[in-house]
């Protein structure tokens, strides 16, 4: 707030001095206070300190939210590979000891922690907490602290990147707990409260309304089925809570779009409370979260898809792919395909089938109406288990052990070596993933590396690559794209 300027009215200013001192030394009355000054005078309308909160403000609803919602901190341990200084050994002296390319040598890896905060809510008196699973991602130690400064260890009981929930559970029991609500009320224009606890700062609360419901297809998580709200959800406030005007829990506060300015932009997006709590109940149960499975790819019907199919309006999901062997294939569904009810409930889009399919129980049977060469019919499909990437990657190989203990391997395609800048011909196999207690952890193998021979024979696959290195033994040797210069480095 800018300071009164009074420029060339010292007059004024005296009286608004006096004004001030004389408020000071009056103190409190009940209804109203006269001040004077000379020959004016300002009554002051005082509230009444015995008058209860506003009828229409958030305070009773605050209080009661603010000891179900804590900070998170987490920390980690991250290999970080030792760069050289560019252009050091680069110079003829160095190259005629050293040899050329030494710069490009892996060094040795060094460790160092990083740490992070979010927020959480505490949903049962036992002392579960429902956070984002970016929030404790990787993490090695996780600490809770409670609204009344209280700081606690928490463990990790499970998490779903998929939908970027993760559950945790603090020692003992008798915590506050949040009522839940139920997210499939919640309409359009409805309000809502974000509470957090950013950056260990202290409990923040903002205010706003239910922008819009099922947001999707956003490419933030694999299963999307926000809630969009225009409450700033600032950073930090990952993992909160989105709470209705009775102090119910709506949903968990995930994302944001900023635009780039890191800041709030009235976007943001939760996860619903009833997609959150059928995660917790799948890790309570099982320790996982088990997903049932179609085996078909599918997509939105376009306007130009329905008119090119002799259509005006056309709803549904349209089949892209089927796997043979897949519960759909079985079932007798074909490439082409519009899949347009799902146990007799309309299907909008592909988002909406992909989110009904995930939410039932594998084995499951599933009636589809289905839309072929302009005629309906119903197929009865019986659901099988979403395979995990590391599952459908060794079914792809047709192997069952990896061969590089930790390290994920993807094949390379044209588009892959395009976002690595390199050729669209380059073959070979990318890493996307190593496990930091890993053996390959040490061997200088980064994330993005292209591996594009064992023991000097190319690989064009995971399959080759996987039986290379078993025929090479212990120590083979990779050669490796990074960026573009190959290295060598001894797996």
């Amino acid at each position: 707030m800018k300071p009164w300027k009074f420029g060339n009215r010292p007059k004024t200013m005296a009286v608004a001095m006096t004004i001030l001192v004389g408020a000071a030394g009056f103190g409190v009355a009940r209804a109203s206070q006269t001040l004077f000054s000379g020959n004016t005078h300002a009554t002051l309308k005082l509230a009444d300190p015995n008058e209860g909160p506003s009828k229409t403000g958030f305070a009773p609803i605050v209080k009661s939210v603010l000891p179900d919602v804590v900070n998170i901190s987490t920390s980690k341990v991250v290999r970080a590979q030792a760069e050289l200084p560019e252009g050091m050994f680069d110079d003829p002296f160095s190259r005629q000891f050293f040899g050329p390319g030494f710069n490009n040598r892996p060094q040795n890896p060094r460790s160092r922690r990083e740490e992070s905060l979010g927020s959480g809510v505490i949903v049962s008196p036992e002392g579960y907490i429902i956070t984002n699973n970016h929030v404790i991602e990787g993490a090695t130690d996780v600490r809770v602290t409670l609204s009344n400064k209280r700081q606690l260890q928490a463990k990790v009981v499970g998490a779903d990147s998929k939908t970027d929930i993760a559950v945790l559970k603090m020692e003992g029991s008798g915590y506050p707990a949040i009522t839940i609500g139920d997210s499939s009320n919640v309409q359009v224009g409805d309000y809502a409260l974000a509470v957090g606890d950013p950056f260990g700062v202290g409990q923040t609360v903002t205010m706003g309304i239910v922008s819009a419901m099922n947001r999707g297809n956003l490419g933030i998580e694999d299963y999307e089925d926000f809630i969009q709200t225009d409450a700033p959800i600032n950073p930090g406030n990952s993992g909160g809570a989105l709470v209705n005007d009775r102090g119910e829990l709506i949903g968990i506060n995930t994302a944001i779009i900023s635009h780039g300015s890191g800041g709030n932009q009235g976007i943001g997006f939760a996860v619903p409370v009833n997609l959150a709590r059928q995660v917790m109940d799948q890790i309570m149960d099982h320790g996982k979260v088990t997903r049932a499975y179609l085996g078909i790819v599918v997509q939105d019907v376009t306007p130009a898809i329905a008119r090119a199919m002799g259509q005006n309006e056309l709803h549904g999901a349209l089949v892209g792919d089927v796997k043979v062997s897949g519960p759909a294939g079985n079932a007798g569904l074909e490439r082409g395909d519009i899949i347009l009810e799902i146990n007799g409930r309309p299907v909008s889009d592909s988002r909406e089938l992909r989110m009904n399919i995930s939410m039932m129980k594998p084995d499951a049977d599933v009636k589809l109406r289905i839309l072929r060469d302009g005629k309906q019919s119903d197929k009865t499909v019986k659901l099988g288990e979403l395979p995990t990437q590391k599952e459908q990657a060794k079914a792809e190989d047709g192997t069952s052990k990896d061969a590089l203990e930790g390290v994920t391997l993807e094949n390379l395609d044209a588009e892959s070596a395009k976002e690595l800048g390199l050729s669209p011909n380059t073959k070979g196999v990318i890493v996307t993933e190593i496990n930091p207690s890993s053996p390959e952890a040490d061997s200088g193998l980064r994330r993005g590396d292209v591996i594009q021979e064992v023991n000097h024979q190319p690989v064009r696959n995971v399959s080759e690559l996987n039986e290379a290195i078993r025929m090479a033994g212990k120590n083979p040797l990779l050669l490796v794209n990074r960026q573009g210069s190959t290295l060598f480095i001894a797996a």
